[in-house]
């Protein structure tokens, strides 16, 4: 509420100067109020889950695929990725726009209906298959699979260490 303040009188009439003081306490109140609610109705963090589609656990073995149409990516330590396909030897890639989802985009181009298989190692971390996950969203393939490590990609990756040095 507002009130206005009167000054004694001291003989002499001159104009009045009225001073206003303004109550702020409902208005601190209601603010508090707003503040209090808002925060109760609000949800801080959204969660966010990716999709992913699993096989039925009927079918019995894998379907036959062209090996000519397949793409392999062998995901190594220290965030790198090895790629081939049926007539290319391994080459290094990384996560970068320039790096694996320029080999996605210029293979997808070439090979039709490619599949891909994704082969993380032991060395490579979570992150790196949500990335490639990622990366599979983000250039639109539709038949990925996460396969197991076997002893023929150690191999691979053995050789290919050896090479860098």
């Amino acid at each position: 509420m507002s009130e206005i303040a009167q000054q004694p009188s001291q003989g002499k009439v001159r104009s009045r100067k009225l001073s206003t003081r303004i109550d702020m306490t409902p208005m601190v109140d209601l603010a508090f109020l707003l503040l209090t609610f808002f925060i109760l109705t609000t949800k801080l963090v959204q969660p966010f889950a990716m999709k992913l589609d699993v096989p039925d656990e009927n079918i019995i073995g894998a379907p036959p695929v062209n090996f000519e149409k397949v793409l392999t990516l062998l995901l190594a330590g220290d965030n790198k990725i090895y790629w081939y396909t049926a007539d290319h030897t391994p080459q290094l890639t990384n996560f970068s726009s320039n790096g694996i989802r320029k080999v996605l985009l210029e293979n997808n181009s070439k090979i039709k209906n490619m599949v891909i298989l994704i082969k993380p190692s032991e060395e490579s971390i979570y992150r790196n298959v949500i990335d490639i996950l990622d990366e599979m969203t983000i250039t639109q393939m539709k038949h990925y699979f996460l396969v197991g490590f076997t002893n023929e990609d150690k191999e691979v990756l053995k050789k290919l260490a050896i090479n860098e040095n």
